[in-house]
């Protein structure tokens, strides 16, 4: 099928022609012209003539070959990282006297989160204070068998006993200080109340909230919230199996969230899973991101990408394509104004054309728009 003269056109052109020169109202030259055919079929090849108005209207360049990654994109997730999330947890139980943070505050480390009045500590503070007496008591002992011994009048027994009093006492104290220092308290606090103070272990920011004034802390190993520093965050990817070996630890990467379009995220491959869920046949790959901004939120969904080196290849414009029946073409110039119809096989689609495994090489010259003027 011709695309610039038809057939039933051209037919209709020679009537003319005819016609006109029956009358001699046309000079043979000008029908000649008009009556020229877009191209002119030599079995597999396509000729142009010089006086078709294709010459105008295609456009022909050189395919060339050249080395680019392969942009792969995945379904992801972000979530903060669990080395920089921390679980706040009561040492002792205890009814909560006030609360000074909110969901969503942030928070330094060392910053009063919350103060606790428990009977467990305050057992802790008279502890410490038992111990601290009864190692003055054993040290007055000491100092006085030491004098009684100097001045002649006590055994060697005596003074032994004292000793081992003194070490007996300090070793409590220790004991007593060293458990009071793990609970947080403070043995120089003074005064009968003493409540448990809970400070923020990490910098970050308060993610999960479960205490409210006035409610009671009765399991220690209950969260009382939670701490997560999202200056840094993962970009979790759900890689399928057969693109793993396209993913490697260190590897360059971006994301992209639908909050703000068209801004790019980068990061870095910070770990590929070790097990794929056998459910989904995906391997979580994890993304580090800087996040100084906090831009992101863990929960977002997100779109990750990765750069996945590809050996050099042919590229070929997408416009240059052309389907025909099953498979996909271009038209190759074998010589000036001729061309033939090439069957290609293609890769991936780039953003600068399509990757060619087959049926090109570099140096070849397509037609790279108009090309559907000769698909017949």
């Amino acid at each position: 099928m011709f695309n610039t003269f038809s057939r039933p056109r051209a037919a209709a052109c020679t009537l003319a022609f005819t016609l006109a020169c029956l009358l001699g109202g046309c000079s043979h030259d000008e029908s000649a012209q008009e009556a020229a055919p877009a191209f002119v079929v030599h079995g597999q090849q396509l000729e142009v003539p010089a006086d078709s108005p294709l010459r105008k209207r295609l456009k022909i360049a050189p395919v060339d070959m050249h080395q680019a990654p392969h942009e792969l994109a995945f379904p992801a997730n972000v979530e903060a990282d669990p080395a920089h999330m921390a679980n706040v947890l009561p040492a002792l139980t205890g009814r909560v006297v006030s609360l000074d943070v909110n969901l969503g505050d942030h928070v330094q480390r060392g910053q009063l989160l919350a103060v606790i009045d428990s009977g467990d500590l305050a057992q802790a503070y008279a502890d410490v204070d038992k111990a601290r007496d009864a190692l003055n008591l054993a040290k007055k002992a000491l100092d006085r068998a030491h004098g009684v011994q100097q001045a002649g009048g006590a055994a060697v027994k005596d003074l032994e006993a004292a000793q081992s009093g003194y070490v007996q006492a300090e070793a409590e104290y220790r004991r007593a200080q060293t458990r009071l220092d793990a609970l947080g308290g403070n043995a120089d606090a003074k005064g009968a109340s003493r409540p448990m103070q809970v400070r923020a272990p990490i910098d970050g920011t308060i993610t999960v909230l479960s205490i409210a004034p006035g409610a009671f802390v009765n399991d220690a190993t209950a969260s009382m919230m939670t701490i997560a520093n999202i200056d840094k965050l993962w970009i979790t990817a759900e890689v399928p199996e057969d693109a793993l070996g396209l993913v490697k630890q260190g590897q360059p990467a971006t994301a992209s969230v639908p909050a703000y379009p068209g801004r790019v995220f980068h990061g870095t491959v910070y770990s590929v899973g070790a097990v794929l869920d056998p459910a989904s046949r995906r391997d979580p790959v994890r993304i580090a991101i800087d996040n100084a901004d906090h831009a992101l939120k863990p929960g977002m969904y997100a779109t990750a990408s990765l750069a996945a080196a590809q050996p050099a290849q042919v590229f070929v414009p997408e416009s240059a394509l052309l389907m025909n029946n099953d498979s996909t073409t271009v038209f190759v110039e074998v010589a000036p104004w001729t061309f033939e119809r090439r069957a290609v096989e293609l890769s991936y689609d780039e953003n600068d054309g399509a990757r060619v495994l087959k049926g090109l090489k570099a140096g070849d010259r397509v037609v790279v728009a108009g090309g559907v003027l000769l698909n017949d």
